[in-house]
């Protein structure tokens, strides 16, 4: 198990929803609702927090547990959310990604839990090329079979978790409902030109196969029929081992790989290392978890149609 997966104490937690459920107790059950006037929606980072602000609309507050610029995977929960988590009218997290989020999410008395993970399939997804994926450890969780969470990076699968927030929102609020459903099939229209837009980006290009430092592009390369070869399996910050490196730069050579690309979050240091000793440049494709100042841009789409543009100078899209 990695030692990075490092869970909140138990005495923390406990602490907490003492606190939490003292707070809603002196008030009514729809306290966050109450206070704020509107539906108090808790997100566990930039993927569902977009969701929910784009879905909820003027009816919802927001707020997120995955500060900007801060490594998701990362994420220590601190007692202060954890009251604020169980005074939230809905929460809206991705299960097995962030374990102090689930253990907090598993122990709150919030009424409206939403899984994305549930609407949409997740599946498994390694490193392709000499069998090596066994090697990388996996930070969401080895002992459920290492599955992919990151569905948001396919426009798709992210439209099929849309529509599944949006009718958790709808029966969860149903003054708002009508709202909701709109707000939904508006972004559910938006995903689905983004998907054309890959699929018209991508179909005739002189490589299939790209290069990144993590493999988070799994369910992107899959839909758009290109091969992901990841530095360092699903866990961004592992080191790989030294048949991994010889293997990409062989394969690199074979199958007309120009790029490596690294992600803003972490360190690039690895990508940068392999792309010399191969002789092919680096890039940054964005697994979009959280948006800074570094960011191609300020919102999930205008980073996407980013991605789609290094995707298709490094494959040599005609």
């Amino acid at each position: 198990m990695n030692v990075r997966r490092r869970l909140i104490p138990a005495a923390a937690v406990a602490a907490a929803t003492a606190l939490g459920t003292g707070t809603l107790s002196a008030c009514s059950s729809d306290s966050a609702a109450a206070n704020t006037g509107k539906f108090d929606v808790v997100a566990s980072f930039y993927p569902m927090q977009f969701l929910a602000e784009r879905i909820g609309g003027d009816h919802v507050r927001v707020t997120t547990l995955t500060s900007p610029g801060q490594e998701p995977h990362d994420l220590e929960i601190s007692p202060k959310q954890i009251a604020a988590l169980q005074e939230s009218d809905a929460v809206l997290y991705l299960k097995d990604l962030q374990p102090s989020v689930d253990d907090a999410v598993a122990q709150s008395p919030v009424k409206t839990k939403i899984d994305a993970g549930s609407l949409t399939p997740l599946e498994h997804h390694g490193n392709e090329v000499g069998g090596h994926a066994a090697e990388h450890d996996h930070e969401h969780g080895e002992e459920e079979g290492g599955k992919d969470p990151h569905i948001w990076l396919d426009p798709a699968k992210y439209a099929q978790v849309a529509e599944g927030v949006g009718k958790a929102f709808e029966k969860a609020d149903p003054k708002h409902a009508a709202d909701y459903k709109k707000n939904t099939a508006a972004l559910v229209k938006q995903l689905g030109e983004l998907d054309t837009q890959f699929k018209t980006g991508l179909a005739d290009t002189k490589s299939k196969v790209f290069i990144t430092t993590h493999a988070a592009f799994g369910y992107l390369a899959e839909r758009y029929g290109l091969t992901e070869e990841a530095i360092n399996g699903l866990d961004p910050e592992s080191e790989p081992s030294a048949a991994r490196v010889k293997d990409l730069e062989k394969m690199a050579e074979a199958d007309g790989v120009t790029t490596v690309f690294y992600e803003t979050l972490v360190s690039d240091k690895t990508a940068k290392t392999i792309a010399n000793d191969a002789g092919l440049k680096t890039d940054v494709l964005d697994p979009i978890e959280g948006i800074t100042d570094r960011s191609r841009g300020k919102d999930y789409f205008a980073v996407q149609r980013a991605n789609l543009k290094a995707l298709q100078q490094a494959l040599g899209a005609k």
